[in-house]
């Protein structure tokens, strides 16, 4: 009985690694081509989210110095 208790320890580690790489598998990897442009699509919104915020964070900013004087 201990003995089948320690190869179950042993072979977990070694199942992750198998189940980890059979579901790599499966996954649908992008071509280079859309990996560029869904690369392209997050910088772009990254920069339009960092203006929206800048521009929010001034206004509330400038609107702080208006109420505290």
């Amino acid at each position: 009985m201990a003995e089948k208790a320690k190869n179950k320890k042993q072979n977990a580690i070694q199942m992750f690694f198998r189940e980890t790489t059979g579901e790599l598998r499966k996954v649908s990897w992008p071509t280079w081509t859309e990996a560029k442009q869904l690369t392209g699509l997050v910088i772009v919104v990254m920069i339009f989210v960092g203006i929206i915020l800048g521009l929010i964070d001034g206004a509330a900013r400038e609107l702080l110095v208006i109420l505290l004087g």
